[in-house]
């Protein structure tokens, strides 16, 4: 077999490959969380979020709106040397790095519930 059919054949068993593959995973809402910030970060994101009358009074305070909190919980850092500390009630204490809309850095304390996550201070460094 010449080497142009046996490439045209490659190149139709590729693009049905590729259909297939698209056809399958296009509906589903396909994450990859394989390190810990990524897991950790969706894991809040996907639980109610919750603002203790704290927080509420340090985001007006630092001028940081739920746009910041919600992006500084999609792209933020979390501090793990000062994160996971268990917490009355079940929770556990995360520190997030994150950025507001002047790009300035934010400082988030959640508390991660089995059920919930509570914003619990929002501090300017």
């Amino acid at each position: 077999m010449r080497f142009r059919y046996r490439f045209a054949y490659y190149l139709i068993g590729f693009t049905l490959g590729l259909f297939f593959v698209t056809a399958v995973f296009m509906g589903k809402d396909t994450r990859c969380n394989y390190f810990p910030n990524a897991r950790v970060l969706n894991n809040m994101r996907t639980k109610p979020f919750e603002f203790s009358p704290k927080a509420v009074a340090q985001m007006k305070q630092c001028q940081v709106d739920s746009t910041d909190i919600k992006n500084s919980l999609t792209y933020g850092d979390v501090d793990f040397d000062k994160s996971n500390i268990a917490v009355a009630k079940g929770g556990k204490k995360y520190i997030i790095e994150g950025r507001n809309g002047q790009q300035q850095t934010i400082i988030l304390e959640v508390i991660n519930y089995e059920n919930r996550a509570v914003l619990a201070q929002v501090t300017k460094p």
